[in-house]
């Protein structure tokens, strides 16, 4: 039940809240400002959150359902309510995810991908009972979830840099390409080969046993080929890396955040899943695309200093 509910909490992120509401308020960054506000607040909130961590997640995703009834027309007020709930839920699923194997967790992401790229080109104005349906699912999957805890480790500065780098090159790319008239690879007919390639990166990350800095480096050069990719104007490759890109490093997240306590998954969620997507959306609308390979440059220099500074131990 842990494998449906990641699987169609992500599909309703993906769906509802990254490109539903997004496209039905025609991007107006301003409107939208509130939502991810009420995720930072939801994921602060969740690192207080000690008992009844199952009770508490099936009570904001019944807010959340309560929410989707309004879609598309949702009141500021409820973009705040939804983006809270979306902050706390997205923790503590996590939280709850280090009860799955690695295979269970590759069938959800896989799952997920796959909802979202086939309904990608469905209308965002008729997305209301969709919303309503993956509501359901999730509650339904909430009430048999575990409740255990397990031990954690404890954070790392250069971990969650470099993943707030990853997830900002992804956010602005994915924002970019979806507006794109030219090469937006879910409008123009590669939804079956963005779906597969998906699960093929998943599949790549789950079976490869490479260290931290090695996964580094074949996240940086799958993200420089997206975009090098997005520049020359070659759809049917970039459905190709960019899917894998989005995969590999989305599973190496995992990986590393599962081993933390719920505070600390918390503040990887607030700078990963809300400042840093919300950043990649305002240079998205504002054509600032290009500034980007900075980035890369900066994720270089990241590896390469962590490299002293094992050597140097």
């Amino acid at each position: 039940m842990l494998v449906f509910l990641v699987a169609f909490e992500l599909s309703y992120y993906l769906l509802i809240v990254q490109t539903g509401i997004v496209e039905h308020y025609s991007s107006n960054i301003h409107l939208l400002a509130i939502l991810p506000l009420g995720g930072i607040i939801g994921s602060i909130l969740s690192s207080f959150i000690k008992k009844r961590k199952r009770d508490t997640l099936s009570f904001f995703i019944v807010l959340q359902l309560l929410i989707s009834l309004f879609y598309p027309n949702i009141s500021q007020l409820l973009l705040f309510v939804l983006g809270l709930s979306a902050g706390v839920i997205s923790v503590l699923m996590i939280d709850l995810l280090k009860k799955l194997k690695a295979f269970e967790i590759g069938v959800a992401l896989s799952i997920s991908y796959t909802i979202g790229t086939l309904l990608f080109n469905y209308d965002v104005s008729l997305r209301g009972t969709l919303a309503i349906a993956l509501s359901i699912a999730v509650l339904i999957a909430s009430r048999f979830l575990p409740s255990e805890n397990l031990s954690r480790e404890s954070i790392s500065k250069h971990n969650i840099i470099v993943m707030l780098v990853w997830v900002l090159l992804d956010a602005t790319l994915f924002e970019t390409l979806s507006r794109d008239e030219v090469i937006s690879i879910w409008r123009n007919g590669f939804s079956l080969e963005i779906a597969f390639f998906h699960i093929v990166g998943v599949v790549l990350a789950l079976s490869l046993k490479l260290s931290n800095r090695a996964n580094e480096i074949i996240i940086v050069l799958l993200f420089i080929m997206s975009y090098l990719l997005y520049y020359l104007k070659l759809p049917y490759l970039l459905s190709a890396i960019y899917p894998i890109a989005i995969s590999y490093y989305n599973i190496v997240i995992l990986q590393t955040i599962l081993k933390k306590e719920i505070k600390d998954i918390a503040i990887y969620m607030l700078f990963i899943a809300w400042i840093s997507s919300g950043l990649g959306l305002f240079i998205a609308l504002n054509d600032l695309v290009f500034y980007e390979t900075l980035l890369f440059l900066f994720l270089v220099f990241e590896i390469l200093k962590s490299k002293k500074r094992s050597i140097d131990v």
